[in-house]
């Protein structure tokens, strides 16, 4: 039998047989969606639809590696195609692979997806997305290293730089240690959990909540609608106030400063009415008392609950403006105020 002509023997193997592969997986596919359509699989539907089209580039460049030894193509051209494909479908196979391990850490996050007051569910969706990061940039890595490690040429470039550069691999070490400390703090933070998405914190003296947590950084949008970006290390070395580690709900207190003359007992009633007036109080915790003694007034500590850091800053600054409009209608007098007492001048007598 003659052999094929040069471009006949290329157009199967560079397109006949991937082409035919790839109609393969998608019957495949499209089975496998029909199965599963009917059950509640999401893990499973999830890895099913992302990186599809890593793995059909896969399964095409198998086949064209199966293909290649029954075509007849010159002998530098045929080893020029072998290696071509091998490198392309260890990348291939590397980037259809992270895909579906990534597809798994989707379909849990989506599982996990709103309920942003349950702190259960903001500690998994934390882990989540950590782990998702770094599995991620693991499998990138560890793809881009088999592809550079199969190219004779840049393995040895490689060798020899590590075997003559003994220094500058020192100083790329020590370059590179706040990265690695980075990435070993992301580990602990989705470990021991100091801070989740949507926790509100006190860092540097900023208010605000956790909207971001990436493989080096942390961002944290504040009351105003600023971003404080802060290194993860930050957070393994430095202590922080988390408003909702345990819980989002919270106890907080309002001071006022009156005169002694003004009656407790009515502050603690007008208190109690304006937290029953509003739905901001969650009616855990209500407790008004005298908590300091001052050379002009007297200090008086209004405690309340509120089920979210939000309804407590608004529950705070209600209070302090209903009781002060109600010490200025009630008790004119009741602010602090500052007592002299004059002495009469003694009278000359007569000489």
């Amino acid at each position: 039998m003659p052999p094929l002509p040069l471009w006949l023997s290329l157009a199967f193997a560079f397109g006949v047989a991937p082409l035919l592969a790839i109609l393969a997986l998608t019957a495949v596919h499209f089975v496998l969606d029909r199965l599963l359509a009917q059950r509640h699989a999401p893990v499973l539907r999830q890895v099913l639809c992302q990186g599809r089209s890593a793995l059909a580039v896969a399964v095409g460049l198998l086949a064209v590696q199966a293909a290649l030894p029954a075509v007849e193509l010159p002998g530098a051209l045929a080893a020029a195609a072998e290696r071509l494909t091998a490198l392309a479908l260890v990348a291939a196979l590397g980037w259809a692979l992270t895909r579906k391990v990534a597809a798994v850490f989707d379909a849990y996050l989506e599982g996990n997806a709103g309920a942003d007051e349950n702190w259960l569910i903001r500690r998994r969706r934390t882990q989540l997305i950590v782990f998702r990061r770094l599995a991620i940039a693991a499998g990138l890595a560890i793809t881009a290293g088999l592809v550079l490690t199969a190219i004779p040429a840049v393995r040895a470039v490689g060798l020899s730089l590590f075997a003559s550069a003994g220094v500058a691999g020192i100083v790329a070490g020590i370059a590179a240690r706040p990265a690695v400390s980075n990435i070993i703090a992301g580990i602990q933070l989705a470990l021991t959990q100091p801070i989740r998405l949507g926790d509100a914190v006190l860092v540097e003296g900023e208010w605000g909540h956790v909207t971001e947590i990436s493989s080096t950084f942390v961002t944290i949008t504040t009351w105003d609608q600023r971003s404080l970006v802060v290194p993860l290390g930050y957070f393994m070395e430095r202590p922080i106030r988390n408003w909702t580690k345990t819980s989002s709900q919270l106890i907080d207190t309002a001071f006022l400063y009156v005169d002694f003359t003004v009656p407790v007992e009515a502050i603690r009633a007008e208190a109690k009415r304006i937290l029953e007036g509003t739905k901001l109080w969650d009616r855990r915790a209500f407790a008004v008392q005298v908590t300091d003694i001052r050379e002009r007034s007297m200090e008086i500590r209004v405690l309340m609950s509120a089920a979210n850091s939000g309804d407590m800053f608004d529950l705070r600054c209600l209070m302090r403006e209903q009781l002060i409009g109600w010490l200025a209608r009630e008790y004119p007098q009741g602010l602090p105020q500052e007592r002299l007492e004059l002495a009469r001048p003694t009278q000359r007598r007569a000489a």
